[in-house]
């Protein structure tokens, strides 16, 4: 039995943080960091049969073509999606009432949709870009045994070609999930290394009025080779997402609209464009699943 203080919950029964019953929520669900990004994926909905909001934490469920979807943000950093992914694997796998594990798991499908910028010239605005690899820098998840699911050849090779200081933490790389990833690939999507930075100024080489400690990082990041991979872009929840699904089960994938190039100095004529445009083409997707 799982403690009282280990898996709060709410009076009504409800997961502590984002306020949801178990059937709240669909198997199939879509996170966005923003809370006012929610409606714009769900703006595309048949109808919508419940809605929540707990501090950053807003849920929609409803129906698109059929699919039963949740949209959840997540708000910002590996932090939150600690809660987020462990309370959402409580849901499904936990008895609330018994506070017992299951003992015929659920496996959810996860699929982060966001904007970010590109790190490489050949990415262009109005791309698409799916994480083959999510690479933490963050060590969130190093506070659990990730040894069966994380790439350590990706790890070494980050580590050596950028110098990586470790008193900063070992990076860890976790793959998408495969299903996931025939899903909705194409030959329109670039695929790549999404590093995942635990803090949004110095951890990803901004320089206010701190000195940060490796200055030439971000230059490293765009050279960084692993057999076909390249980091693509840098954001704040992937690698997070994947290495607590692999853990618990779950599918997940992230998937970014670029909007800038940072190598070519370009932003896109119509940002909005481009994200609704992978909204409607995830969305189809996983109705056609």
């Amino acid at each position: 039995m799982i403690q009282n203080s280990e898996l709060i919950l709410n009076p009504d029964g409800s997961v502590y943080h984002l306020n949801l019953l178990p059937e709240h929520i669909a198997h199939d669900i879509i996170f966005v960091g923003d809370q006012n990004r929610v409606e714009k994926i769900t703006q595309f909905f048949d109808s919508i049969e419940y809605s929540t909001q707990k501090r950053e934490f807003k849920t929609q469920t409803g129906i698109y073509k059929g699919k039963r979807i949740s949209v959840m943000s997540t708000g910002i950093g590996p932090d939150n999606i600690d809660i987020v992914v462990n309370e959402l694997d409580a849901l499904v796998n936990i008895d609330l009432k018994t506070r017992e594990p299951k003992e015929n798991l659920t496996s959810l499908n996860i699929i982060r949709i966001g904007t970010s910028g590109s790190l490489q010239a050949d990415i262009p605005v109005d791309s698409f870009v799916m994480s083959k690899f999510g690479l933490g820098l963050d060590n969130m998840l190093r506070s659990y045994l990730i040894d069966e699911v994380s790439n350590q050849e990706i790890e070494n090779a980050f580590v050596s070609q950028t110098n990586w200081d470790i008193r900063k933490g070992r990076p860890y790389a976790i793959a998408c999930s495969e299903k996931l990833e025939k899903l909705i690939e194409s030959n329109k999507i670039f695929k790549g290394i999404t590093a995942t930075a635990g803090g949004f100024y110095g951890p990803q080489g901004r320089v206010l009025r701190l000195n940060i400690q490796d200055e030439e990082l971000n230059s490293k990041m765009d050279s960084f080779k692993f057999e076909d991979n390249r980091i693509t872009n840098l954001e704040m929840e992937t690698a997070a997402i994947y290495g607590l699904s692999a853990l618990l089960g779950h599918n997940a994938l992230s998937l970014n609209a670029i909007i800038a190039n940072r190598a070519s100095g370009t932003f896109s004529e119509d940002p909005y464009k481009a994200v609704d445009e992978l909204i409607t083409y995830t969305l189809n997707k996983l109705a056609a699943k």
